[in-house]
């Protein structure tokens, strides 16, 4: 089993920046992808990022390329956030994610973190 716990979410001016990080404990996810989704009030959990296991491939959502970069640190069994320029429509629930079922686009991953509050303000 795999437990995963984000931090760094909490309230932030529009145009500023935040880095949510998910440490893995339990078992190593250095072999697997690892992502991270969103899900805004009233709105459907979607996909933001991902990495590979090597951190050799990223993946971004539209909405957040390039203003949001994603990488990790197979040493520390932790995967980051980087999110600069945030806007209002950034406000969300933010979830960590580790070994996806299918494509790292899907929401079928098979372990998640309970998430991290992002706030930004106009």
């Amino acid at each position: 089993q795999v437990q995963l716990v984000e931090s760094g979410g909490g309230l932030v001016q529009a145009g500023g920046s935040l880095r949510l990080s998910c440490a893995a404990s339990g078992r190593t996810v250095s072999s697997v992808a690892m992502g991270w989704f969103r899900q805004a009030p009233a709105k459907e959990r979607e996909f933001v990022a991902a990495i590979s296991w090597n951190g050799g491939n990223t993946y971004y959502a539209d909405s957040v390329k390039g203003r949001f970069t994603i990488s990790r640190d197979n040493a520390k069994n932790t995967v980051y956030l980087q999110m600069n320029k945030l806007e209002p429509e950034d406000t969300a629930v933010y979830y960590c994610a580790a070994d996806p079922q299918r494509t790292v686009w899907d929401s079928e991953w098979n372990y998640w973190g309970k998430g991290t509050l992002v706030t930004v303000s106009s």
